[in-house]
């Protein structure tokens, strides 16, 4: 089995050296919070790293809680790192593989053609938290323009399947229609992206709900989750 093979990717970012994908349902979930044996759950852990350590010796994680915060990752380390409450990774340095769980939530990647990456878990809080302009503002702070930047954004929930709250729509678009109202998370935060200066922007077009068979839903009460995962590879 090759998780790499059985993922959707981003082709976009390949001519710039960066290997981005999305697992799938039929590599097997990535969650601990199972009924599967966690010993199943690790060799898939272990299979992907293995598949990845060709582009660099590093691979970072986080317990991820629906903020704001983006860690940024630089060389001198080699191994797994699992972070504490991060829901974005950054990494200025090819060679650092990033990693977030997602299950419905947004995985969104942003790459420089220079091998500059940042990778982050978007559900709605995150959303309306503006993790993307954090990711954004991570890399530009480190000299890549927010013009330069691509972005992308994986496979999630669509606007169609995605219903919350007068509240939570009210937290996202400040307007509360008062009643239970679809939304669509990779548009806003696709908005909030051109609004920060990107001009390079594509959307996948999986929907985790409507595309059940092939990906873990939250919202259709699936337990397993995908990964999204992003690494620079060292030329």
């Amino acid at each position: 089995m090759s998780i790499l093979a059985d993922s959707e990717a981003v082709p976009e970012l390949a001519a710039f050296g960066i290997r981005a994908f999305t697992t799938t349902r039929k590599t097997g979930s990535f969650g601990l919070r199972t009924d599967e044996p966690v010993r199943d759950v690790m060799a898939r852990w272990s299979l992907l790293r293995h598949e990845l350590r060709s582009g660099g010796p590093r691979f970072a994680t986080a317990s991820q809680v629906h903020g704001a915060t983006v860690l940024v990752h630089h060389p001198g380390w080699e191994g797994w790192l699992r972070a504490d409450e991060a829901d974005g990774h950054a990494a200025v340095d090819r060679g650092t593989a990033l990693a977030v769980t997602v299950a419905d939530c947004v995985p969104v990647f942003i790459a420089h053609p220079s091998g500059a990456v940042a990778l982050l878990h978007s559900g709605w809080r995150g959303t309306a938290a503006r993790i993307v302009e954090r990711g954004i503002q991570t890399l530009e702070h480190r000299g890549f323009p927010a013009a330069e930047l691509r972005l992308h954004l994986g496979p999630a929930i669509c606007g169609r399947c995605y219903e919350v709250s007068g509240d939570v729509y009210a937290q996202l678009t400040g307007s509360n229609p008062g009643r239970p109202k679809t939304i669509d998370l990779r548009g806003l935060i696709a908005d909030h992206a051109r609004a920060a200066g990107l001009v390079h922007i594509t959307t996948s077009p999986s929907c985790t709900r409507c595309d059940n068979d092939r990906f873990y839903s939250h919202r259709a009460g699936d337990e397993g989750r995908q990964l999204g995962v992003m690494i620079a590879d060292v030329s």
